[in-house]
């Protein structure tokens, strides 16, 4: 039985919010700038957890090494960081949790890919007081590599082996696992078509954020 946790590490996009309307609505806006009707939304909801060069290609088919490939993303994201959390939410029952856990004055953080203009408007906009948020620009090193999962323990004072870390993609996974956390995957968020969770190299997996809350909240 996996040990109960001192502190817990979320990765944001896909496992903590549901972030995906608003990264939605900029793919759409990027579209909609090339003169192409939108895409369905749960085709880019599933591309999400990759990335702004992944919506990119997604919304306009050119890769990274492509000459235009630098500007588009850029529109992409500048139509983004207009409204982080016009549609952006917590999944449903975290709330619960993240109050439980803070009442208990437990310790809690995150870890994103994603870049600090972007998530910090987002989890001030939401309201949310994590102990440590350690963004994509914040080190050389971004995950898998197991260093912003560290330097978030760190800034928490628990050591690495206490923390678990909770994600919905396989790279969370394998920065757990390099840091020497207990590795939690998640199957709501941002998983795509074909990729199952359950083979990923976690050490428990959760299908819903109920099952998530509900294990985290039982009693010890």
């Amino acid at each position: 039985m996996t040990a109960s946790p001192h502190a817990l590490l979320f990765d944001l996009d896909g496992t903590l919010v549901d972030t995906a309307p608003d990264l939605a609505r900029a793919t759409n806006a990027l579209r909609a700038h090339h003169g192409l009707a939108p895409l369905p939304y749960p085709l880019i909801r599933a591309q999400v957890s990759n990335g702004g060069s992944a919506l990119v290609t997604l919304a306009l088919g050119i890769e990274p090494a492509h000459q235009d490939h630098d500007a588009a993303r850029q529109f992409l994201l500048d139509a983004y960081g207009q409204a982080v959390a016009e549609e952006s939410c917590l999944f449903p029952h975290l709330d619960r949790l993240l109050a439980s856990w803070e009442a208990g004055s437990r310790p809690w953080g995150i870890v994103t890919n994603k870049p600090r203009a972007y998530a910090a408007p987002l989890v001030e906009a939401l309201g949310l007081a994590p102990g440590a948020l350690l963004c994509a620009d914040d080190l050389p090193q971004r995950k898998p590599a197991p260093e912003p999962l560290w330097a978030a323990a760190e800034q928490l004072g628990v050591p690495a082996s206490q923390c678990w870390y909770i994600g919905d993609h396989l790279r969370d996974m394998q920065a757990a696992r390099a840091a020497g956390m207990v590795a939690v995957a998640v199957g709501y968020g941002y998983i795509e078509e074909g990729d199952d969770y359950r083979e990923w190299p976690a050490d428990c997996w959760f299908e819903t954020c109920e099952k998530l809350v509900e294990a985290l909240l039982e009693p010890a």
